[in-house]
């Protein structure tokens, strides 16, 4: 972990959990527009502001279907990278409330360049297991995780 420039990546692939909890959230919310005693107009803008957060998050986030979805990390002697098909590897830093837990991987990160701080989930069913336990190891003990890029 100490060596700058050994090089590390991780892949990950769609996940069924994440999908499927999404899907819930989604069913909750859509049930509690429905429950709500608010005239049909605020109902079906609640109802079009839910298909449309889904027709968002879907492709970028879980299906990772979208050219701008980021499906590898790696850290090199460059620092950290995120890869999309569209940008291909670009900088980023790391932030301190990223979080490594057994069930998932929650990065939290900022482009360089960027004002605002992103999020990917990678839950454990995106990865093989010891694919995911590096990943976490990784993100857990390496000393230059939360470095600007340069």
């Amino acid at each position: 972990m100490s060596n700058p420039s050994s090089l590390f990546e991780s892949r990950w692939q769609p996940s069924r959990q994440l999908l499927a909890a999404y899907l819930l959230a989604q069913a909750f919310a859509l049930g509690a527009v429905f429950l709500l005693d608010i005239p049909s107009v605020a109902k079906l803008l609640g109802t079009l502001l839910c298909l449309l957060h889904a027709c968002w998050v879907l492709p970028r986030q879980i299906l990772l279907s979208h050219p701008r979805a980021f499906s590898r990390l790696r850290y090199s002697a460059e620092g950290w990278q995120l890869w999309s098909s569209a940008k291909g590897w670009q900088a980023v830093q790391l932030h301190p409330d990223s979080l490594a837990l057994p069930v998932i991987v929650v990065l939290r990160f900022r482009l360089a360049g960027e004002r605002w701080v992103r999020s990917i989930c990678v839950p454990r069913d995106a990865q093989a297991a010891d694919e995911h336990r590096r990943l976490r190891v990784r993100l857990k003990f390496s000393r230059r995780r939360w470095a600007v890029p340069e």
